[in-house]
């Protein structure tokens, strides 16, 4: 269950070059600028993303169905512009000691650190909520970014063939990928 201190989280920070980020969770309040964050990203993003988000009832339908114990998001703000989103989707009975962590960085914040930032608020964000791993499925062809993750404690347990399916039909490998944020209890 999610509690009022973690509603509350807050995360600021400076980048390098300058720009303050404040990382919070996202409120219905948010619905706008998310839209806006997805609404303006490139074809090439929107294809590896697994939802339409281009367009806006998308989102808008995220945002009305909000439910911080099934799906924790994240949002990284530079003044009132959202320029990061992070959510940690939680699962349920045998699985639920595993968080899936999803991430999208505007093109403009990419290689700056925030990616970093919003990996450590989720994991913070799970530790709270007493979770052992967190997962990531990534397209095997985004190395860079799969060398972003392993830098921040994510191993390489398989590879998936022909998992993900762009919106053109084209098949993709997928890594998964798992983070160990708390040690296993009783083991013999």
């Amino acid at each position: 269950m999610v509690t009022k201190e973690d509603l509350l989280y807050r995360m600021v920070f400076t980048l390098k070059d300058g720009a303050r980020v404040l990382i919070r969770p996202l409120v219905k309040e948010d619905k706008q600028a998310l839209i806006d964050l997805f609404t303006n990203i490139s074809y090439e993003d929107r294809r590896f993303m697994r939802h339409n988000v281009h367009d806006p009832a998308v989102i808008s339908e995220w945002i009305d169905t909000l439910d911080y114990d099934k799906i924790f998001p994240m949002i990284a703000l530079v003044g009132d512009r959202i320029v990061g989103d992070a959510t940690l989707h939680f699962n349920t009975g045998t699985a639920r000691h595993r968080g899936e962590m999803r991430i999208f960085l505007a093109k403009d914040f990419r290689n700056r650190g925030l990616g970093n930032k919003l990996v450590q608020a989720i994991t913070e964000i799970a530790k709270r909520k007493n979770l052992y791993m967190l997962e990531v499925q990534i397209v095997l062809d985004l190395t860079s970014d799969i060398k972003a993750l392993e830098r921040l404690g994510f191993e390489r347990k398989c590879v998936f063939e022909d998992y993900f399916m762009l919106p053109d039909g084209e098949m993709k490998d997928i890594v998964h990928m798992i983070n160990r944020i708390r040690p296993l209890q009783n083991e013999f």
